[in-house]
């Protein structure tokens, strides 16, 4: 499996593959952002187009098969320090993703990856998360972190058969179309 960096013409396959890693909270989010007449996916889209912002199709891997993108991975090193700055002006649904990012500053994060559903059980994910940890080590990073539901079974237990390790866990902020209540689970491994 190659692994190649995204394009703008990736953008909408994108959009839905962040969505899935986000359980949902990129399509509420999108949704407040929605022009009359907008669905919250073509917010998605044109936010992936972007040449600059987190989320942009810069910022991503992907694998393809048959032509249409797979999987894709969004990784980088968090700034140390790590400043929070005021919590309460962030989304309620998205501050215990943000506070348990800042327990793990200088880390290299996952923040998103995902496989489309058709190509589950492949090793993409595999694929994308040893990508990952090369990019760590190239860069001298020794710790890398990911954040996932604790209700996300089959998410948590390919990060746990990777190496990572629990280090803390804060609830989930429940959200219309929730998909995973519970916890939002830090794991960290070292490398």
């Amino acid at each position: 499996m190659e692994i190649v960096a995204a394009k703008s013409g990736d953008a909408k396959e994108l959009a839905h593959l962040i969505n899935l890693a986000g359980e949902g909270i990129p399509e509420y989010l999108w949704s407040e952002m929605a022009s009359k007449g907008q669905s919250a996916l073509d917010v998605g889209t044109q936010r992936a187009a972007r040449d600059e912002g987190g989320f942009s199709y810069k910022n991503a891997k992907v694998i393809y098969k048959d032509e249409q993108v797979a999987g894709m991975i969004i990784s980088y090193q968090l700034d140390e320090p790590y400043e929070i700055g005021v919590i309460n002006e962030y989304p309620e649904v998205i501050r215990p993703l943000i506070e348990l990012e800042a327990m793990v500053p200088g880390s290299w994060y996952i923040n998103a990856l995902a496989s489309k559903e058709t190509c589950r059980g492949l090793g993409i994910a595999s694929t994308l998360l040893e990508d990952a940890e090369h990019h760590a080590l190239s860069h001298h990073v020794n710790t890398m972190s990911i954040i996932v539901a604790s209700e996300n079974p089959t998410a948590k237990q390919l990060y746990l058969n990777k190496g990572f390790q629990l280090k803390a866990a804060l609830p989930v902020v429940v959200y219309p179309n929730c998909i995973h209540g519970g916890d939002w689970e830090l794991l960290v491994k070292t490398l």
